[in-house]
């Protein structure tokens, strides 16, 4: 549920701890150009709340390349419940921005996405996503103009615990109102998490307890995928 250069420790998504930190570093011609792959196996995927799996397993993998002006393109992959996402079992997106430093402790993240799915393009998603991040804390906001339109807002907040670990706090609001395309519909539903997560022997394992407000009015067909969850995921970055 990650993907720039710094990666919030609570998503809305399966949780990974691996960053820019891992990187390889190459001097070319046009500066230096950070190269990092992660590998995560998770008991699901969540993504918003939601189970993308049907609460199976997921297996995913990233691959980032981020130059030292900020810009970054990357692409991530994780298997998908085809019953949910017609016919499609796999899941890839694509993305590109730019971030950057105000202060030590203010930064901000533009980017563009888009969500494929290789057996069904009728459901492919682009959004636009921007977020700010200050004092712990990361405001976001994505908006998914195509081929539907959605606003999901959300907010961060990650901290240092002792013997290593981290903790992060999550709440999110995906909201189909659009008065832009004069969108009716009424969907709009709140999901939250809490993890907690250390890195040891070089895996960076993560526990994350999430769920939604949706109660029976899941979007998949097995109401289960919105109930509350516990998470658990092992990512190992190259």
């Amino acid at each position: 549920m990650m993907k720039k250069l710094a990666v919030a420790v609570a998503t809305a998504s399966t949780l990974s701890f691996a960053n820019m930190a891992h990187a390889e570093a190459f001097d070319t011609a046009i500066g230096e150009i950070d190269a990092s792959m992660t590998v995560t196996l998770a008991t699901d995927y969540i993504w918003r709340g939601q189970s993308q799996t049907d609460g199976a397993g997921a297996i995913q993998g990233s691959l980032d390349f981020a130059h030292e002006s900020g810009l970054y393109i990357g692409a991530w992959a994780s298997n998908v419940d085809a019953d949910d996402f017609g016919g499609a079992s796999v899941e890839i997106d694509y993305y590109a921005g730019y971030g950057g430093a105000i202060t030590d402790d203010i930064s901000y993240d533009l980017s563009w996405a888009t969500y494929t799915y290789p057996k069904n393009s009728s459901i492919d998603v682009e959004e636009a996503l921007a977020s700010l991040s200050l004092y712990g804390f990361t405001l976001g906001a994505k908006y998914a103009y195509d081929p539907s339109s959605a606003l999901y807002t959300y907010v961060d907040y990650g901290f240092d615990l002792p013997w290593d670990m981290g903790l992060g706090l999550h709440y999110g609001l995906t909201d189909t109102k659009d008065p832009l395309n004069g969108v009716d519909g009424d969907e709009e539903y709140g999901d939250w998490a809490v993890s907690i997560g250390k890195t040891v022997l070089g895996l960076d394992m993560a526990l994350m307890y999430s769920d939604t407000d949706l109660g029976d009015d899941c979007a998949y067909s097995d109401s289960d995928s919105c109930d509350a969850n516990f998470t658990f995921s092992v990512s190992k970055s190259l």
